[in-house]
């Protein structure tokens, strides 16, 4: 990709969450978009159909990086991929925190929520058929259910409480309650 457009999508993406972080989505116009990240209206147009499509390749392009940074490590010596997977997502979130305390404090995007929801809901299933339990198919849906609405939940804790601490501290409170939580369930199945 030409990096002049590189460029002006990243300038268009940032002025879009900077506003969002000022007012309602629904609120903010394609002009105050064009304004604010120096670009005009056509350059919007150009890359996208109107700020709902701008919305959406904004979160696609943060999710994908999310998944991404929560794929399992590749490290063998590692002795709990799954914790640093969670440190390497929640340091993600912390890197851009203005953009995800946005969302989530955004209702027009409960969506977003979602989305990280089931992002989780995948890791978490993973998890569990790497560690081969053998429960049913509905107390397998509603640990994995549990396990990511309370991973979803202490992440918007974080993020509305102005991250009180950091990604490597939250991480290791969280993953102490996960993993009493898995030990629970493992001793059930």
């Amino acid at each position: 990709m030409d990096r002049r457009i590189k460029k002006n999508q990243t300038a268009i993406m940032n002025a879009l969450i900077q506003l969002m972080a000022e007012k309602d989505f629904e609120k903010i116009t394609i002009n105050e978009i064009a304004e604010r990240a120096d670009v005009n209206r056509g350059t919007i147009y150009s890359h996208y159909a109107d700020k709902y499509d701008l919305m959406d390749k904004c979160l696609a392009a943060q999710l994908q990086q999310l998944i991404e940074s929560c794929s399992a490590v590749e490290d063998e010596t590692d002795p709990n991929p799954s914790k640093t997977s969670l440190l390497r997502t929640l340091e993600q979130l912390e890197e851009n925190a203005l953009f995800y305390k946005t969302l989530l404090r955004n209702k027009a995007l409960l969506s977003f929520r979602n989305q990280l929801q089931d992002m989780i809901n995948n890791q978490i299933k993973t998890q569990f058929l790497e560690n081969n339990l053998n429960l049913d198919k509905l107390s397998k849906d509603i640990s994995v259910q549990f396990l990511s609405s309370a991973t979803v939940g202490v992440i918007e804790w974080w993020f509305t409480h102005s991250n009180p601490c950091s990604a490597k501290e939250i991480t290791e409170k969280l993953w102490s309650m996960l993993d009493l939580n898995l030990q629970m369930i493992r001793s059930q199945a």
